[in-house]
């Protein structure tokens, strides 16, 4: 693509306190990484024909020119069983041609701010269209599937037989896998309130932000969000099983892309049954154990840090991995919660082809 359809996602919310993924400009570094698995897109047709199920699936990436789009575009390149579908030019901004190919696709994965999101998906009349959106605009919206396949056991046949599916975002991904199993296990009770700490490449601002980082000016650290309003705090509350919404402390720091997500929690918070190391150790186990990509770490384990002390937050960047901690003090009656994840990757467009992968019937780990 040699032009931008939308501007990034969320741009004007990430600077103004609302930091969350973001259709913007090809990144440098991801991109070379990824770059040997692109192949030339094919070219628009001047009509878009449905094809049998046994056929190559047609995918329409609505905003496929900016950051999670593009991602997106190169996680399905060289695969033989998705068709790309791509407007090109000014018909990007034709709303007849959008309407006419997102009718078209098999799935649609819309990579726009929130107010085209929900343009988007009032133009696609067919039932049979599977929409993932990436946007917050439906994440906690009636009728739409949670696109956290590992939520519950439950989740995975649910965004498979979904056709709208609210690809999460990429702090509640990290919040929500940490949360939900010690709820679910009783040992969080409902209502607690927590704190969010999490810090994040630049990546996730969009073009605004990445200029001002890649120009050198920026400053080496920032925190944010002190509206205590960000618009991931919704499905935070909602998913998590918690019912309540938690201090969330946002960050950005001056490397590109990955994160961290850190939820820390006193004993006397927990139900007394899961007031130790190794009873929230073997909670996460158990719920991830099978999982294609999220793994759980061994309890307290540090010997991996980069020099015995530092949790990179970058190791798993171009991944659709999510990796949980647990460092926990049964002395101090305190343990710290983290997951690590690429706030591209899990937390966007990875997420994006694993739940479009599970909608359409195809093996849940193709291109990733």
């Amino acid at each position: 693509p040699t032009s931008t359809m939308h501007p990034s996602i969320e741009t004007r919310e990430f600077v103004m306190s609302a930091f969350a993924l973001s259709a913007s400009s090809v990144l440098g570094a991801s991109r070379a990484r990824l770059e040997s698995r692109r192949r030339t897109p094919t070219s628009t047709r001047s009509r878009v024909v449905r094809v049998d199920a046994m056929a190559a699936k047609k995918v329409f990436i609505d905003g496929e020119a900016g950051t999670t789009g593009l991602q997106v575009r190169d996680r399905l390149a060289g695969r033989d069983d998705i068709e790309i579908i791509s407007l090109t030019g000014d018909d990007r901004k034709d709303p007849a041609k959008r309407a006419e190919f997102l009718n078209a696709a098999d799935a649609a994965i819309l990579c726009l701010p929130d107010d085209a999101a929900i343009e988007a998906v009032a133009m696609c009349t067919d039932p049979d269209t599977v929409i993932i959106d990436a946007s917050t605009a439906h994440r906690v919206a009636e009728g739409w599937a949670y696109g956290f396949p590992e939520l519950d056991p439950e989740q995975k046949q649910k965004v498979a037989s979904s056709k709208r599916i609210a690809n999460p975002g990429c702090y509640p991904t990290g919040m929500i896998a940490l949360t939900r199993p010690l709820v679910d296990a009783g040992y969080l009770p409902k209502g607690t309130g927590l704190v969010v700490h999490a810090v994040s490449g630049y990546s996730g601002g969009g073009k605004q932000l990445m200029a001002i980082y890649q120009s050198g000016e920026a400053e080496p650290w920032g925190a944010y969000g002190f509206n205590l309003k960000h618009k991931h705090l919704p499905e935070m509350a909602e998913y998590s099983a918690l019912g309540r919404k938690p201090i969330f402390c946002p960050s950005v720091g001056s490397f590109e892309q990955g994160m961290v997500v850190s939820v820390p929690i006193h004993y006397d918070q927990l139900h007394e049954t899961g007031r130790s190391g190794e009873a929230i150790q073997k909670c996460l186990e158990e719920r991830y154990a099978g999982s294609k990509f999220v793994s759980v770490r061994p309890l307290n384990k540090t010997d991996d840090l980069e020099r015995g002390a530092f949790l990179r937050p970058d190791s798993l960047n171009d991944t659709n991995k999510l990796e949980l901690s647990v460092f926990a003090s049964d002395e101090q009656g305190q343990v710290w919660l983290c997951a690590r994840l690429d706030n591209l990757g899990k937390g966007a467009s990875g997420a994006a082809v694993q739940n479009m992968n599970l909608a359409l019937g195809l093996p849940e780990d193709s291109g990733l």
